[in-house]
């Protein structure tokens, strides 16, 4: 009885100073933790950085090496932001296709990856593209590969640099991700699938969060090479109808026969090209 009453009193006897000083110490290490945070981000958004420029310079040496073209047809040759710069590049790629088949395919594959490994829009219209250029189980196929691997990079990016600013930045979205991957890992290659066909998750999203919520990279590439496919079939199916119908104009301005093209072309296209279609 004496000892706990000696323990009271020396509880009682603790000074507010002494306790203000446990709180501080306790304030402290919050925003120790708190700036630690804060500081690995910006060197993961620093190092992200450096990682884009090298790979942009990569990109400008595709360029710089790209067969010499006339001037006219030199400043076609670049990212399209809509249907008719895709018009434009597919126009020229198409007439040095044969010609340059290696560089051409070298060049389309290299910037498609590079914009979904960074996910930069305007693959969208990369993929139309490939229908203008390509026949199209080949054209599906690129599609598919290019989004699987860019995907994947973009997946390797975020799981390399990519962690402290998911946790700093996403981190509601990215636990409610998380929620839902584990009710369906049993199944998950078929919900990565799902993911990429339906619209309520971003692709940018799926592939920033994907490792940091521990989905496998086996699994989020043959689930991105799969689920990629049916959007797929609209975009190059745009493209091939596009090249006929470009093809058909150019036929009827030799032979100087005035047609009207535009209501051939599929509602895809026609949304795409006045700017309704939703890139992701």
């Amino acid at each position: 009885m004496a000892r706990k009453r000696r323990e009271r009193s020396d509880m009682d006897g603790m000074s507010p100073t002494q306790d203000e000083g446990k709180s501080n110490d306790s304030d402290s290490q919050l925003l120790k933790a708190q700036e630690r945070e804060g500081g690995s981000a910006r060197m993961s958004l620093l190092i992200l950085v450096s990682i884009f420029a090298c790979s942009a310079s990569v990109m400008y040496l595709v360029y710089k090496n790209f067969p010499e073209l006339p001037d006219d047809e030199m400043e076609k040759i670049k990212i399209p932001k809509d249907m008719d710069d895709a018009k434009a590049l597919g126009t020229v790629l198409s007439k040095y296709k044969d010609t340059y088949y290696t560089q051409v395919l070298v060049a389309y594959f290299a910037t498609y990856v590079f914009l979904q490994t960074f996910a930069i829009p305007g693959s969208i219209f990369l993929s139309i593209l490939s229908g203008y250029l390509y026949p199209f189980p080949l054209a599906l196929f690129l599609v598919c590969l290019c989004s699987g691997l860019g995907a994947s990079f973009c997946y390797m990016l975020s799981y390399l640099v990519g962690r402290p600013v998911v946790y700093k930045y996403l981190t509601e979205k990215a636990q409610k991700w998380s929620q839902q991957v584990d009710k369906h890992r049993d199944h998950l290659i078929n919900y990565i699938i799902f993911l990429r066909i339906t619209p309520f998750l971003p692709n940018w999203f799926i592939n920033i969060t994907s490792p940091v919520i521990n989905v496998p990279l086996g699994v989020f590439f043959i689930g991105t090479f799969l689920g990629v496919a049916p959007p797929s079939f609209v975009a190059i199916n745009a493209g091939t109808t596009l090249y006929k119908l470009t093809t058909a104009e150019k036929a009827a301005a030799e032979t100087g026969v005035e047609q009207n093209f535009a209501p051939h072309l599929p509602a895809a296209t026609v949304s795409l090209g006045s700017g309704t279609c939703s890139c992701r």
